[in-house]
């Protein structure tokens, strides 16, 4: 772990968040730990990672309500704002991240992510948790689906990512290295977790790591995870198999029914 890591997760004891006391050690799931060494530099690269992967998935109505939970330094937020999104808000446990995200004006703000969202009952359009999943546990990560969904306006939306199990190359790594990381997905788990949560129309998709277009060895990175995807797929369907999504990250999205 880097020094800013260390600077902006410390060692802590279990996680509480409001009432709550979560399974997390060390990388609580309502707080945003992937931020570079250079934080500064993070708005860009991440920037160019969220509008490649979440911006056509968000509503056009740049007056639509935003939650980002596990917000970190803002960088979600930063990219929301500048693409027209006027009414956003971030929360993260973690005071010495927020404080990066409000030096840029943003409207970010240090909460626990489950205290935060049992003061909420349909008050937002969309809620993205920016940090993945399964740093909570089965039994939370419903419970934070459940939260979610009574925070959420009718129609609205949730989008939310986890480690990909059916990428036989990280999966078990993606396990083993972290104790704070509980499970992995798979497109048809993720989808049971969100219906299990109340959501209705579940779309499951990867997200892209190479999304730089001017640096020459993205496309390098492009073409390798092509070949390998391609022959994955060609294995599990030998295996009587229908995996669709084979990315190192998978996300989901679902919606609260009218």
């Amino acid at each position: 772990m880097n020094a800013i890591r260390e600077t902006l997760n410390p060692p802590l004891a279990p996680h509480a968040s409001g009432s709550r006391q979560l399974a997390a050690r060390l990388e609580p799931f309502d707080s945003y730990w992937q931020a570079p060494s250079d934080i500064e530099s993070g708005y860009g690269s991440f920037a160019a990672y969220y509008r490649a992967n979440y911006l056509g998935r968000l509503p056009q109505d740049r007056q639509a309500r935003i939650l980002v939970i596990s917000c970190g330094p803002g960088y979600l937020v930063n990219l929301l704002r500048d693409s027209g999104y006027q009414d956003v808000t971030g929360i993260d446990s973690d005071p010495v991240k927020i404080g990066y995200a409000t030096k840029r004006g943003l409207n970010c703000k240090a909460a626990d992510a489950f205290g935060f969202l049992e003061g909420c009952e349909s008050q937002y359009d969309v809620i993205i948790p920016e940090q993945e999943t399964n740093h909570l546990t089965l039994d939370e990560t419903i419970e934070f689906l459940h939260l979610s969904f009574r925070a959420l306006r009718p129609g609205g939306k949730i989008i939310a990512y986890a480690m990909n199990g059916a990428n036989p190359l990280v999966g078990s790594e993606n396990i083993s290295h972290n104790i704070d990381h509980f499970y992995n997905l798979t497109d048809h788990s993720f989808g049971q977790l969100l219906k299990l949560g109340g959501f209705t129309e579940i779309r499951t998709f990867p997200l892209h790591l190479y999304v730089f277009w001017k640096n020459p060895l993205n496309y390098v990175g492009l073409v390798s995870t092509f070949v390998l995807e391609t022959f994955m797929r060609v294995v599990f369907v030998l295996y009587g198999k229908k995996v669709h999504v084979l990315s190192k990250k998978i996300a989901a999205e679902g919606i609260k029914p009218r």
